[in-house]
């Protein structure tokens, strides 16, 4: 039954943008809007449904080719089994995506887990990222109730056997209190309805994210040791009432980047790219910004005042 309802799932949702091939990864990825490149990588879970739905590609589109992609295993990108797609190995495969695309420099933003690949694009290939921003990240290793319980799911035949029966029809049926924890204090937009549950809880798809889920405290415990060595602008934005992932996590990564700014949005939780979208589009136009006044007044890799505001 799981096999024909994924089946359904991915004709019922068909490719919306194009494919490029990457080191045996076929990746699945959306281009829209003309100007600076302005990268948007999704969290663990997700796909590129998630920012469409949200409205926050159609709004950047006004001002900047927005490139968005299917990380691997999401969506309708392949995910390669004899890789461990760390943080920092999908940063250096989305850079070889983006060479092949004739992208040079870009402002990147992550969300979530996606997040964590924007840190390690940065730290890996700095001269690329002209300005991060950090929306609703886990960046420092803490007890993780999530990640504890992806690891047998994450195991090899186990974990295809679990991810093929069980995991789709939990997914399914945790599907509503999931949308809660993810969206609240505030109600579930009616925006979100554009976002393909059945896509979601396909068995490819629920492997790749326990995949990731059980992968988070070692990718966060890999990444803090390289927050320091970020120099481009950076604007942090969280929900001050997530209720998956801590705004003290925020808060702490605004303390380790020096020209950091943070950006806390009031009465919102971890999807804030939809319940705050303008104040996402407005935390990329401000990095942007940024990004001109230090690479163009002062040279690459200068530091910024440091600023913290609410919303």
């Amino acid at each position: 039954m799981n096999r024909r309802l994924a089946n359904k799932a991915q004709r019922d949702n068909p490719p919306q943008g194009r494919f490029i091939d990457v080191e045996g990864v076929r990746l699945h990825y959306l281009e829209r809007g003309r100007g600076k490149p302005l990268a948007l990588f999704h969290g663990n879970g997700s796909m590129v449904q998630d920012f469409d739905s949200s409205g926050l590609i159609d709004l950047a589109a006004e001002n900047y080719r927005v490139l968005v992609f299917d990380r691997p295993g999401f969506g309708h990108s392949s995910r390669s089994r004899h890789v461990v797609w760390t943080p920092e190995a999908q940063a250096d495969l989305f850079k070889n995506a983006f060479d092949q695309l004739g992208v040079s420099q870009a402002i990147v933003l992550g969300h979530s887990w996606g997040a964590s690949v924007a840190v390690a694009l940065a730290t890996r290939h700095p001269s690329f990222v002209q300005a991060l921003v950090l929306a609703s990240g886990y960046y420092f290793p803490t007890p993780r109730s999530d990640s504890a319980a992806s690891v047998l799911s994450a195991i090899p035949v186990l974990g295809d056997i679990i991810s093929s029966t069980i995991s789709p029809l939990a997914g399914r049926m945790m599907w509503p209190a999931i949308l809660r924890k993810l969206f609240g204090p505030r109600p579930v937009p009616s925006k979100f309805a554009g976002f393909p549950k059945e896509m979601a809880v396909r068995p490819s798809q629920m492997r790749a994210t326990a995949a990731e889920a059980t992968m988070l405290i070692p990718a966060a415990f890999s990444g803090s040791k390289t927050y320091a060595e970020l120099k481009m602008p950076t604007i942090i934005i969280a929900g001050q009432d997530d209720r998956l992932i801590d705004i003290k996590q925020s808060v702490r990564l605004h303390g380790e980047i020096k020209q950091s700014k943070l950006r806390r949005i009031d009465r919102a939780g971890h999807m804030i790219h939809h319940s705050a979208t303008a104040e996402v589009m407005a935390a990329i136009d401000e990095a942007a910004a940024e990004a001109v006044l230090t690479h163009g007044r002062e040279g690459p890799g200068v530091q910024q005042p440091r600023e913290t505001s609410g919303a």
